[in-house]
Formats: structure tokens, sequence, C-alpha cells
């Protein structure tokens, strides 16, 4: 049977604790402390070391509700640095590839690998080998789970993860533990069973992935329609979610924050909108995509006890789709003036893009065809530019890149790999760790 035809073998691939690993590679006095990374606006814990999970650091807490251990017991606490984690979590994937073209990015910290057309059959040696590479050219410590279908791969990941047994490797095709794994996995814990259905199974007494997966068929798919009857047949070892190696085709586009302090003028409101169209329409020329409709949305913050509430959103269609920012920032800044309503404390705003269509193929405008291709050539000039000489060294005038209602990030580390002016200087005379 040839490798394209070999029934697949998924490999999940899950970067430990990943904000945090990131930070350590390039910081090798946080190894062994406790250390923390925030979310936007350093609001809450979005990541924890193992150290930091010991000393009962939760998921979500707000930094507030948890200086007291902060300062106790000395924990190390970083803004999100997302332009950092993006490249490493790109080095990672760059990594697995050396072992199969057959990898699906599913999340920033997470892939999927087809391990069917890799030569080596001992497949947990495969799977140290991948973790050994892994963190030998990128530094980041990843677990790896592998089985027939890729919900199994997830529960032999968790596993692998929290199991000292097996080393960061976990291999269940054909298993005789696969049985005690679904056996110990809740059924809120199975990929793919939310709130609901999680709620329905607990009623008719199935509290755990095996009772699941032994469930009737029938009754599985008259009950939680087609995506419990697949998560079923994928607990059987039956693959129903084939590896997407080719990103799916983007449906919509956004770019929005909470500001770094309550906005009150129409001025700073359009500054934060002009900066956030301007990186949306960067991105959709990455993607070679076009937008044909605009969507700006502002807030106050429901938690200001000084201020009223108030959100509102404007929806713009437009009469071709374009990828041009000075075309999507037009209607951008339009759209914010007319929702934007005075005696307000704004905190958050944001654009949406969306109805996407490739950009290399876009309709002929009946008027202004040639004013609006120099439009594309100039965004296109900006982006090489920028490209070469860093973000927002040449952009429009009403694009400010500094103002208050810039998010806070008092903790940020240095862009290590994407950044000439931030690159990690070493001194040979001193040593790494004091």
């Amino acid at each position: 049977m040839s490798a394209t035809s070999a029934a697949p073998i998924f490999s999940l691939i899950d970067c430990n604790n990943f904000y945090v690993s990131c930070e350590r590679v390039f910081n090798a006095r946080l190894v062994g402390k406790p250390v923390v990374v925030l979310s936007n606006n350093d609001g809450c814990v979005v990541a924890r070391s193992n150290e930091a999970k010991a000393l009962g650091i939760t998921m979500g807490a707000p930094l507030f509700k948890v200086q007291d251990l902060v300062d106790r017991y000395g924990v190390e606490v970083f803004s999100s640095n997302y332009t950092l984690y993006g490249d490493m979590s790109h080095r990672v994937i760059q990594t697995l590839q050396e072992f199969t073209p057959e990898v699906e990015v599913y999340s920033i910290d997470e892939a999927f690998m087809n391990l069917a057309g890799v030569r080596e059959k001992h497949l947990p040696e495969l799977g140290q080998r991948i973790r050994e590479k892994v963190w030998r050219w990128t530094g980041i410590p990843v677990s790896v789970g592998i089985a027939e279908t890729k919900t199994l791969a997830k529960l032999a990941n968790r596993r692998a993860k929290h199991s000292t047994e097996v080393q960061g490797v976990l291999d269940i095709t054909h298993s005789s533990q696969r049985e005690r794994i679904l056996e110990r996995t809740p059924i809120e814990d199975i990929w793919g069973i939310g709130r609901q259905y999680a709620k329905l199974l607990h009623s008719r007494g199935i509290e755990n992935a095996l009772q699941f997966a032994r469930a009737d068929r029938r009754w599985v798919r008259r009950a939680l329609t087609v995506v419990g009857a697949r998560i079923h047949a994928e607990l059987n070892g039956v693959s129903c979610l084939p590896l997407e190696s080719a990103p799916r085709p983007r449906k919509s586009m956004t770019c929005s924050r909470s500001f770094g302090e309550l906005i009150t003028t129409l001025e700073e409101m359009k500054e934060a909108v002009a900066l956030y169209i301007t990186r949306a329409a960067e991105r959709l020329r990455n993607e070679r995509l076009a937008a044909s409709v605009v969507t700006v949305f502002i807030e106050t913050s429901r938690f200001d006890p000084e201020g009223e509430r108030y959100a509102n959103s404007a929806t713009h269609e437009l009469l071709y789709p374009t990828d041009s920012t000075e075309e999507l920032l037009g209607v951008a800044l339009q759209a914010t003036a007319s929702l934007f309503r005075a005696g307000y404390r704004y905190k958050k705003a944001g654009v949406m893009l969306n109805v996407m269509k490739p950009s290399d193929h876009l309709t002929r405008r009946m008027f202004h065809q040639d004013s609006w291709e120099r439009s594309r050539r100039v965004s296109q000039a900006m982006d090489e530019i920028n490209r070469k000489h860093g973000r927002h060294t040449i952009r429009y005038g009403s694009v400010e890149t500094d103002g208050k209602w810039q998010m806070k990030a008092a903790h940020k580390s240095q862009r290590y790999t994407t950044k000439l002016d931030e690159l990690l200087i070493v001194d040979v005379d001193k040593p790494l760790i004091q």
C-alpha cells in the first residue's frame, strides 16, 4: 500500500506552557521559577509555568487577585508578546515539516501530523525523535500523542502531558491502554463536546469517554447530530476528520483591542480605528484576499462605575471588494464618526472585514479603475518598506501609533527573533544564569 493510500496515523504535537516556554528560550534565569504571562492590557493570567500552577495561580485569574502570590513568591510576570510567540510557533511548524509535509496547524501551540508515510515504524521512538528535534532547534518542550484518529490523538496527548511515566510521548494505536484512558476522561474533556452536549450526555448517565464510545451509534446520531456521530466514530478508531494541511479560506478578519485608558474624544477614537484597519488591510494583502464588507464597532466598559453604557456598530457594503488601505481607511473613519457619541468613556473599538474574495482576480471597475490600481500599488509598496525596515516606518498621516488608547504592556519582553535592534545580546564573560 502506498504512503498516500495508507490509513492515517495522527500525531498531535502540543507545546507545553507555550507562552512561558517562549520567554524562557531567551531568558535562562526563568528556568525553574514561577512565571505567568498576562492577557491584553495586562489583565488576566493566560499562561503559567508548572511552578506558578503549584502556587495556586489559576488560568484566567485577574492579576490584581493573585498579586499577593506574585509578590510573596517572586513570580516573574510578562505581558503577552504575540510577535515573538507567532514567530516561535512558525519555527516549531517548520521543524515538524522535517518529518513529513502533512502537517496541519491547529492553533498557535498545537499541530496535527499524519505519520502514515514516515518510514520509521516504531511510533514511540519516532515521537521521542520529534520531541528532541523540536527542543534542539527551537528550545520549546512539546508533548506527543499518537493514535488512529485526531480525537484519540488529542486524548493521548493530554495523558502524555500529565504523566511522567511516558516521558512526553504516548502511542495508543491498537493499545491496551486506550480503554483505561477513555474511562479516565470526563465527557467534558472530549474534543468537540461542548456544554450542551455534555449536559445531554450526563442526563443519560454517560460520564466519561469510554461510556460515550460504547453508546448506541444510532442514538448518538439522532441526539447529537452528525457532529456527535463523528466524535463517537473517532473514539472507536474510525477516522472522520481528515488532516487539513492547507488552511481553509478565511471568511472574515477582525482587529480589535481594549484601550489602555478610557478615551472620550472622536480624534482618539479615529486614531485607534485607523491603526486597526491598517493592520487588517496588511493581513488581507498577506493572504491575497480582498474584502467586500467593513464593520466598525465601539463600546464603553461594562465595569466603569462612573460612565453610562453605550455600544454600537456600523456596517458598510462596498461596491467592489478591495485590499487597498486607502479605501478601507476612508470607509472605517466615516463609520467611526457616525458611531461616536460625546459624553461617553470608551474602552474598546475594532474593525471586521467580511465577504472575502481572492485578490488576484477582482472584477474591473466601471469608474476610477486607474486610481484604484494606483492605491493598491501604494499599499503594496508600503508593505514592502515596512517589512524591510519595521512596522510603521511609513504610514498614512491619520494613523497614529502612540496614544493613551494603546494597550498596557508594562512587562513585555523583547521581540528577539523579528527586530534587529531587539536581538539577544550575550556577554561571553558573564554566566547566562545568575
